[in-house]
């Protein structure tokens, strides 16, 4: 009997007692990466400027690699695309592969700050400065897209931001797609978020596993609804992008502000509404803990056309004040 049948495939035994036989699986060839080298004007620091654009350590659109490089995967106009930028000798390197790799190689210059003015900032208070001459390579990132950043953000209010995280990792692995090139395949493999219309059609319990209450995710449901008009506000000012993203219900100040930062590289959009923010500007520089919004505002008022830059930089100083309440709970609406 022994040779006249095939081996049978290995069989994996799973809790329940099911047999579950794992398909063959294809060998995946990369296309070649499309290239381009670009040097820019002064200093830079990579994980500074696009840091912003990671949305935890596990965010699955995300890696900053041990070489130094960052690797992005996007869904750009022209289709999902992962960038891979690394910097050396004073020159960037990108390379881009999948439908959108000629897209993120032409916005590279201004993914990395080209368009931002940082030599038009003059610190005021000796907490900024230091913080600035300490990190010479900061740059505001400007991505041109508005969809990517404006759900994650969604799904950041009004909750701690490791369930936040956990919602984006969880619905972009489960509805998105692998990214294209390299990054797409290995043991945590990157992935693309999941388009317009495929958001769309998540399913209510699958929000639910993810930790989304039905506002949230009624907010990103309406949002996708009108993903054309709200990526044409790429092309307007930060002011009037806002004002267009807002007639979204469910969409305020607190996440229009955080999405033309990101897409439109704001250096004068400050995020109001923050639970934190206002506080740790107060003390740093006032010395009050308690400022709310319009303290916050007058405190940044010598900063104007520069106030988001100002309190990126406040951030970045670690000159918070000690905590003296206890975290918010970490809250799974999934198990409930």
């Amino acid at each position: 009997m022994a040779g006249r049948f095939a081996p049978r495939p290995t069989r994996t035994t799973v809790r329940g007692g099911e047999v579950a036989v794992p398909a063959e699986v294809p060998r995946q060839v990369t296309a070649p990466a499309r290239v381009r080298r670009w040097v820019p004007e002064g200093p830079l620091d990579l994980g500074l400027v696009l840091g912003p654009l990671r949305r935890g350590p596990g965010d699955p659109t995300f890696r900053a690699a041990r070489d130094g490089s960052v690797w992005r995967a996007t869904r750009t106009p022209a289709g999902p695309g992962t960038l891979r930028v690394h910097a050396s000798g004073g020159e960037v390197r990108g390379e881009a592969w999948g439908p959108g790799a000629e897209w993120l190689l032409d916005g590279l210059p201004d993914l990395l700050g080209a368009a931002d003015e940082p030599d038009a900032f003059v610190p005021r208070h000796r907490v900024v400065a230091l913080a600035r001459h300490h990190r010479p390579g900061l740059r505001l990132t400007r991505t041109g897209l508005v969809l990517e950043s404006l759900i994650p953000s969604v799904l950041e209010q009004k909750v701690t931001t490791y369930e936040a995280y956990r919602a984006w990792r969880r619905l972009v692995r489960g509805f998105g797609e692998p990214a294209p090139g390299p990054a797409g395949t290995g043991e945590q493999p990157m992935w693309v978020m999941p388009a317009p219309r495929t958001w769309a059609l998540i399913p209510s319990w699958e929000w639910h596993r993810a930790g989304v209450d039905d506002k949230r995710a009624s907010t990103v449901l309406r949002a996708v609804r009108v993903a054309a008009r709200l990526e044409q506000a790429v092309g307007m000012p930060p002011a009037e992008a806002r004002a267009r993203l807002q007639v979204v219900p469910g969409i305020g100040p607190w996440t229009s502000a955080e999405v033309v930062q990101r897409s439109h590289g704001a250096a004068d959009e400050v995020t109001t509404g923050d639970l934190h923010l206002p506080g740790i500007v107060g003390w740093a520089l006032a010395g009050d803990r308690h400022a709310d919004d319009a303290e916050m505002l007058r405190l940044l008022e010598p900063y104007a056309g520069q106030r988001h830059r100002a309190a990126r930089l406040i951030l970045l100083s670690g000159n918070t004040p000690a905590r003296r309440a206890p975290k918010m709970p970490k809250v799974d609406i999934g198990l409930l």
